[in-house]
């Protein structure tokens, strides 16, 4: 590795003031906002709504920054990485706080705290999300294929999947899948983007049971999200697919069983 010199270490630090600066007005918005929760909790589902997109720039900001280091110094900075994977948790955090963390529920068991946001309407809720999930893609891009941090982005992928789904108002989704509806086009690409993040979310704890952890928990939350998916299709009618997720979720339960047999066997 070239040595930096101290004139681009300086034209770094140049470069990079204005993102700081940024992070560090954030950070003070972040505070006070938490700070009004706790003296006025009513409408607090609101400002934590405020947080979930604050912590989503402050993540834009930290990945902007180890990508300007490795144009510039030709260094990755897995600080600023680390600093934008932590915002993005407490991105995805903050949302739970205001629609739950519930994976596989009936929408009956967190509607009451949806009903705290009902003023916002299909598309910004979709913006919200897609949002979200643009900011994990581009961390998972900047840390690269071989990070240390790879399964851990499982989990962070799967807490926003839920999210996701949670965020939406299921319980008139499938009136709003009516062309003649004014919420028609959000909800449309938000149950799609649902469908992808569940089966997705589904799959990579399958794929890290596999090659990683072979942890049943890992497995089993992968089902948990078939599950959700499966209930998803149901909702809206979609017998076919809610079929062959059904399926899938009959062969992987088939395949838990066999392997949790298999382990017990093995510690005899």
């Amino acid at each position: 590795m070239a040595k930096i010199s101290l004139e681009e270490k300086n034209q770094y630090q140049e470069k990079i003031k204005p993102y700081r600066d940024k992070i560090v007005e954030i950070g003070g918005r972040e505070k006070d906002v938490l700070m009004a929760i706790r003296k006025q909790p009513e409408g607090a589902a609101a400002k934590r709504l405020l947080l979930v997109d604050e912590m989503l720039n402050l993540a834009s900001y930290q990945i902007i920054i180890s990508l300007v280091s490795q144009v510039r110094l030709k260094v990755k900075e897995e600080n600023s990485l680390n600093d934008g994977r932590k915002s993005l948790y407490k991105s995805v955090i903050y949302l739970e706080e205001v629609v739950s963390n519930y994976v596989d529920a009936p929408y009956s068991d967190y509607e009451e705290k949806l009903a705290e946001i009902a003023s916002l309407d299909a598309a910004r809720r979709y913006r919200l999300v897609r949002k979200m999930g643009l900011a994990i893609t581009l961390l998972e891009n900047a840390y690269g294929d071989n990070t240390k941090w790879k399964w851990s982005f499982v989990e962070l992928e799967a807490r926003f999947a839920a999210t996701a789904k949670n965020i939406i108002d299921l319980k008139n989704a499938v009136a709003n899948t009516d062309p003649r509806s004014p919420n028609y086009e959000p909800t449309v690409y938000h149950l799609r983007m649902i469908k992808k993040l569940l089966n997705q979310a589904a799959d990579r704890y399958r794929e890290k049971y596999e090659l990683s952890t072979n942890r049943v928990d890992d497995f089993k939350q992968g089902i948990n999200f078939l599950s959700s998916l499966r209930r998803i299709h149901v909702l809206l009618g979609d017998r076919e697919d809610a079929e062959t997720i059904k399926k899938k979720h009959e062969i992987w339960s088939a395949k838990l069983e066999t392997d949790i047999k298999r382990m017990e066997a093995q510690k005899k």
